[in-house]
């Protein structure tokens, strides 16, 4: 097989860029234009998590720009709210990066709603911004909207699961503007659309006996919540599912005057983990307008406001992990020879076993003269046998490298490999600090942010074996 240098050109689309966040610049990869991630690793080493902010704030301030350019182009008559999914990354340079983008606030927990309600008291969660409460909703999730909306945030809007819900908010002192989540039914439950999404939500019926009650009270049901899947790349598929639950939303308005928000909820795809990703999103942005518009001329409805809730697209592509291989293994006869890397691929990447089909794209960043080659990698920091990746049919082409029998030292300077597209869920799902799987530790974390223009670097050190031991309860005699 050609060197890793060339199978690495043969991946470029334009010039130096590999895709928009990834370029080759003198033989060096570098990271959304800015970070040559071999100097990261000189200066900070690896393992090593990185996560460049500025990205978010770019994909907010596009997707609305986006929606801005084909409501003109569609002739739409209502807004478009972009609202970030908070549970793709609580992290708080993460959060706090989305509202400074512009982002509305969706929340799906108890918690969740105490770090809105602090970055509110903080200023830096403006008042004029939405929040979206979804999800079923426990007494400590119902308490903590409740204390958010009785200290004066007026937008905190529950979207209702059940009717039961909203008996426990019903006697709140300040009226709530209120949203509803339909249930999918049981034919698109048998087209295998909305499996998993139908333990959300209420059926036709519900809703309508639902209005009847809110209509008793001083409270308003505003929100109309509909949702179709994630990471949805057939967009005829994705507006025609839109159009089948603007009937309901257009049913219920008869019941529910003041319903004017139409949430499509998520869905949005990225690039962050596929190289031959194909998504128009400005044709989608026109496209959904244009037939939301053209569906409301046909009914005589009012164009709703447009709701998005993204979290992958959000922030799936600030982050990057980085390992280095320690040892290599001669694979079974005919198979890949094993790349030992100084991290768990499980606790830093845990869609790899919770997704399935889930790849990253994953690249060298040294050896470039070294013949390419597939391989497979392994954590060699826990002793799972699921820590591996790639999994199933996929094929990681790496450069071919030996290491010394004896010895877990490289024959020449270690091999280096970045993992990209590891922004959204990983550290959610896997957990940010406490004892992991294996007690693999946090990897030393990169944070880069853009503050009055200027790119600015702080550092969170790896996890400690002391804070490991102290989390599992082990104190010291």
């Amino acid at each position: 097989m050609a060197t890793y240098k060339h199978y690495l050109a043969g991946l470029m689309n334009t010039g130096e860029q590999i895709n928009d966040t990834i370029s080759v610049r003198n033989g060096r990869i570098v990271f959304a234009g800015a970070v040559d991630l071999l100097d990261a690793v000189a200066r900070y080493g690896a393992p090593l998590e990185i996560s460049f902010c500025p990205l978010i704030t770019e994909r907010v301030q596009a997707m609305q720009r986006l929606f801005a350019a084909g409501r003109t182009a569609a002739g739409y008559q209502s807004e478009f709210v972009y609202a970030y999914a908070t549970k793709a990354n609580f992290a708080e340079e993460v959060v706090r990066t989305a509202i400074s983008a512009g982002a509305h606030y969706e929340t799906s927990s108890a918690f969740d709603v105490r770090i809105a309600h602090r970055l509110w008291q903080n200023g830096i969660l403006p008042s004029d911004r939405f929040i979206f409460c979804n999800g079923s909703k426990e007494a400590p999730y119902l308490a903590a909207i409740r204390e958010l909306r009785e200290a004066g945030f007026a937008n905190i809007v529950p979207i209702l699961d059940d009717p039961h819900e909203f008996e426990l908010l019903a006697d709140c002192a300040l009226p709530f503007m209120l949203g509803v989540r339909e249930r999918k039914d049981a034919g698109d439950m048998a087209a295998g659309i909305t499996y998993g999404y139908d333990r959300f939500g209420m059926a036709p019926a519900e809703l309508m006996q639902l209005a009847a009650r809110v209509a008793e009270t001083p409270h308003t049901i505003v929100l109309y919540h509909a949702m179709v899947g994630s990471q949805l790349t057939d967009q005829q598929r994705w507006i025609d599912e839109i159009l089948e639950s603007l009937a309901g939303y257009a049913q219920l308005r008869a019941y529910a005057p003041a319903l004017n928000y139409f949430n499509f909820g998520g869905g949005m795809p990225t690039g962050a983990y596929d190289l031959s990703f194909q998504f128009d999103y400005a044709a989608f942005a026109e496209r959904l307008q244009r037939a939301v518009a053209g569906w409301c001329a046909a009914q005589g409805v009012g164009h709703p406001h447009l709701v998005g809730e993204f979290g992958r697209y959000s922030v799936a592509d600030h982050g990057v992990h980085i390992f280095q291989v320690g040892r290599t293994k001669p694979g079974q006869p005919g198979q890949p020879p094993w790349y030992l890397l100084n991290g768990s691929l499980m606790v830093a990447l845990p869609d790899i076993l919770i997704v399935e089909g889930q790849h990253f794209i994953c690249l060298a960043l040294n050896h470039y003269q070294a013949e390419a080659g597939p391989v497979v990698l392994g954590g060699r920091r826990t002793c799972d046998s699921d820590d591996f990746y790639p999994r199933g049919d996929l094929q990681l082409i790496l450069p071919r490298i030996e290491m010394q029998s004896t010895t877990s030292e490289p024959v020449s300077e270690p091999l280096l490999v970045a993992f990209f597209g590891t922004g959204s869920y990983q550290a959610m799902l896997a957990g940010e600090g406490g004892a992991h799987h294996c007690l693999a530790p946090e990897a030393p974390k990169v944070i880069i942010e853009a503050r009055d223009g200027v790119l600015t670097t702080r550092l969170i050190g790896e996890q400690s074996w002391e804070d490991v031991l102290n989390e599992l309860g082990y104190a010291e005699g």
